[in-house]
C-alpha cells in the first residue's frame, strides 16, 4: 500500500491554514479543517477522491484535486509512495505560487 508523505513545502503551507484557520474561526475549525485534509490526503491511493492530471502548464507530472477551499497537489514518488507537493487556497495564483513549492 502506498504511503503519504507530505513534502516540506506543502508541510508549511498546512501550518499557514491552521494558523489562518484557527485566527479566524477558532482552534477548534482549524483542527477539523486539517484533520479533514489530512483524511483526504489517505483516501488519494484508493480512489476516494476525484483526481485530475495537472495542466501542462505547470511543466509537472502529477495529479490534483479539490478539498473545500484548497486545491491538493500531488504526484507518485519513484518508490510508489504518494507525494503531497502543495495545498493552494482557491485564491492563490495557482501556477506562480505552484512552481515557487516545485522550486521551479
Amino acid at each position: 500500500m502506498s504511503r503519504v508523505r507530505v513534502q516540506q513545502a506543502a508541510s508549511l503551507r498546512i501550518d499557514d491554514i491552521y494558523r489562518h484557520t484557527r485566527d479566524r474561526w477558532g482552534a477548534e475549525q482549524a483542527d477539523r479543517y486539517v484533520t479533514g485534509l489530512f483524511e483526504s490526503f489517505s483516501k488519494i491511493a484508493t480512489h476516494g477522491v476525484a483526481s485530475r492530471p495537472i495542466p501542462a502548464e505547470f511543466g509537472v507530472q502529477g495529479s490534483f484535486f479539490r478539498y473545500e477551499k484548497h486545491f491538493v497537489y500531488w504526484k507518485r514518488l519513484d518508490n510508489g509512495d504518494i507525494g503531497i507537493v502543495t495545498v493552494l487556497h482557491e485564491r492563490m495564483h495557482q501556477i506562480e505560487r505552484f512552481r515557487e513549492d516545485f522550486g521551479r
